[in-house]
């Protein structure tokens, strides 16, 4: 199943054309719907980068939801992907993730960019989003998007030594 928005977008750049991110000679494929057969690699790459990942039924679920799922490829190399979800005029980012082996490139800059600007056209207002506490460099990258702390959701993420609180943070579109 495909979320209601299939259009692709290449990251920021003109005409959709692709675009040269951080890799002399490489061109990223666009930003494009997230559909089932995308959800093995997704759910591959998933593991390799969070400690506590989201599991196959976890995507699944937001992809029957209807919510926004994105990803990006490099020469179909899975680099990146997303999903949110919108409630009224509220967008909440509920995964931003890219692969290991390309974090701090401006691909993650590119799809959160990508990401705000799908939310506005769809007449969203604000982004939410929740980030584990102890993760400084998301939260460092947030902030750098104007994102601000609004609260916290004690004991949110399970952790290895039991739970992690969640810094819930906002940000106006």
């Amino acid at each position: 199943m495909t979320p209601p928005r299939s259009r692709s977008f290449a990251a920021s750049s003109p005409q959709g054309a692709k675009q040269n991110l951080g890799r002399p000679g490489v061109l990223l494929e666009k930003f494009v719907s997230m559909g089932e057969a995308d959800l093995p690699a997704v759910t591959a790459a998933e593991q390799r980068i969070h400690r506590f990942p989201w599991t196959l039924g976890n995507f699944h679920d937001s992809l029957l939801a209807g919510h926004e799922a994105w990803l990006q490829r490099e020469s179909g190399e899975l680099l990146a992907f997303a999903v949110m979800m919108g409630a009224v005029d509220e967008s909440h980012l509920l995964n931003i993730s890219v692969v290991p082996e390309r974090q701090r490139s401006g691909l993650g800059r590119a799809l959160l960019e990508f990401l705000c600007d799908q939310a506005r056209q769809g007449g969203m207002v604000r982004m939410l989003l929740e980030v584990r506490a102890a993760n400084q460099n998301a939260i460092a990258f947030y902030q750098h998007f104007a994102f601000v702390e609004i609260g916290r959701r004690r004991g949110y993420y399970p952790d290895s030594t039991g739970r992690e609180d969640a810094i819930v943070m906002s940000k106006k579109l």
